[in-house]
């Protein structure tokens, strides 16, 4: 499952990010990387943004962006 499906207060950990996308530093570089847990706050209406908390950190990334960011509910 990716992290753009998952619904406003579900929590989730990160296992992976699309490899292949240009993006994956910049996403780690925000603390989402493979075994941090992320919950999801709020997703914006038509889906985008989502805003996330991870590490202690609110962030609010695009719906794109979440769907390069493989998760596991918990």
């Amino acid at each position: 499952m990716t992290l753009d499906t998952l619904q406003a207060g579900a929590s989730a950990k990160l296992l992976d990010i699309d490899p292949c996308n240009g993006l994956r530093l910049r996403l780690m570089e925000m603390g989402l990387t493979p075994g941090a847990d992320v919950s999801v706050l709020r997703v914006a209406p038509f889906g985008d943004p989502i805003e996330i908390l991870v590490r202690g950190t609110r962030l609010s990334i695009r719906k794109r962006e979440a769907a390069l960011i493989r998760c596991r509910t918990t």
